[in-house]
């Protein structure tokens, strides 16, 4: 397993291409709720396997507060949109992409990716589709994997598509390019 890399929630709280700032700090509240949730503290290693082999070491700024917590009762909600920003963060990690769009439902993936650093991304380079689940085995992360790659054949095509599935207990992540 290479280096650990290190990655921090304040580029997501900064807002990306095709996601605003305001998007990015809901993302990123989610994220951390979610490792906190679940014991973990500031400066958690996640372990990456998949398209890379590491470690990735996530870093925030934010405070855990009484009213963050009522507001994310949902844990599915909690879940689904902490995944989101843990995969975002890694695509732009180990990919070189950033995000440019939300995608629309019967898409089968969640956000369309551009090359990142450029001054207008192309448009539609990539496919991200992110799964999160609070506490399962690497045998349960790798099922949903194989279900998430099945998703994405709506819009099959030229572009790659990346599938993440962050898991939070026993963080970890397994991220795929089909």
């Amino acid at each position: 397993m290479s280096i650990t890399q290190i990655c921090s929630f304040e580029k997501l709280k900064n807002g990306l291409p095709g996601i605003t700032s305001n998007w990015g700090r809901f993302l990123t509240e989610a994220s951390i709720l979610c490792f906190e949730s679940q014991n973990h503290p500031n400066g958690v290693e996640v372990k990456i396997s998949g398209i890379s082999q590491c470690k990735v070491k996530f870093e925030w700024k934010i405070d855990v507060s009484e009213q963050m917590i009522n507001s994310w009762a949902d844990e599915q909600e909690l879940t689904e949109y902490g995944a989101c920003g843990v995969a975002i963060l890694l695509i732009l990690k180990l990919t070189g992409y950033t995000v440019i769009q939300r995608s629309k439902k019967g898409t089968g993936v969640d956000y369309w990716l551009g090359l990142d650093g450029e001054e207008k991304p192309f448009q539609n380079a990539a496919r991200l589709e992110v799964s999160g689940i609070m506490a399962g085995s690497e045998n349960v992360v790798k099922a949903r994997v194989s279900k998430k790659i099945k998703q994405t054949a709506p819009s099959d095509g030229k572009l790659p598509a990346y599938i993440a599935v962050i898991e939070f207990s026993n963080p970890l992540s397994h991220v795929v390019k089909k």
